[in-house]
């Protein structure tokens, strides 16, 4: 049986400071100029109608200029909105600070050597975040653990749906061709827990420090799993 361990991101293999205290503040800074300098870009002007069309849709406002479209997405920053739109454009400014070395992705200690053992033992490793693919890929390109690319067989953000949704890991499911009986998936956050659970996918509740325990069969760190 080639079976598939699912892995979230943020509390479960990098820690929420990370994310939360550089990678967050980093986008922040930079958005405004970012978006003001490549907004007739071809990969970006895409997701300016997008942001416009998600506006319109829920507030009925039409936002026409770029400092009005950076307003909002100052606020979806503020507010860590999960949309698909600011994750694309934090991907490409994350992007360049990763390429330039301002900082590394950070990995857990246990996350290594937990993924080589996967891959010797012939199992395929997949990623699950509300960040976005290509933020997914810079965080394991380049990690504090070094380039843990060519461990990773799948990733997958919110384009499958979102993670509090049974029906995200049923596409996911589909798209890796796998039985529900043949994915394990590890979260520190309970809800998504249960929405892999509903979709008969096995759960493991990643309590690391400062993460509340749950009903769920829990572990404080990779190495305590037993395969």
């Amino acid at each position: 049986m080639n079976k598939l361990f699912l892995f979230d991101v943020e509390g479960t293999t990098t820690d929420i400071n990370f994310v939360h205290k550089v990678l967050f503040p980093y986008s922040k800074e930079r958005m405004a100029t970012f978006v003001k300098e490549n907004a007739l870009q071809s990969e970006v002007a895409p997701i300016i109608s997008d942001i416009k069309k998600t506006v319109y849709e829920e507030e009925k406002r039409e936002l026409t200029t770029l400092d009005e479209v950076c307003a909002v997405l100052d606020s979806w920053i503020k507010n860590d909105r999960k949309h698909g739109a600011l994750k694309a454009l934090q991907g490409f400014i994350w992007d360049k600070g990763y390429k330039s070395g301002d900082f590394k992705g950070h990995v857990y200690e246990d996350v290594k050597p937990f993924f080589e053992k996967l891959k010797y033992l012939g199992f395929d490793i997949g990623i699950y975040s509300s960040g976005s693919v290509h933020a997914q890929k810079l965080i394991f390109g380049y990690s504090t653990a070094g380039d843990l690319t060519p461990l990773i067989s799948y990733y997958f953000d919110t384009k499958v749906g979102a993670k509090r949704e049974a029906a995200s890991y049923l596409n996911i499911l589909h798209e890796v061709k796998r039985d529900a009986n043949e994915v394990t998936f590890f979260s520190d956050i309970p809800q998504e827990l249960s929405a892999a659970k509903e979709a008969g996918i096995h759960p493991v509740h990643l309590v690391r420090p400062g993460t509340a325990v749950s009903d769920f069969f829990g572990i404080k760190d990779f190495s305590e799993f037993k395969i």
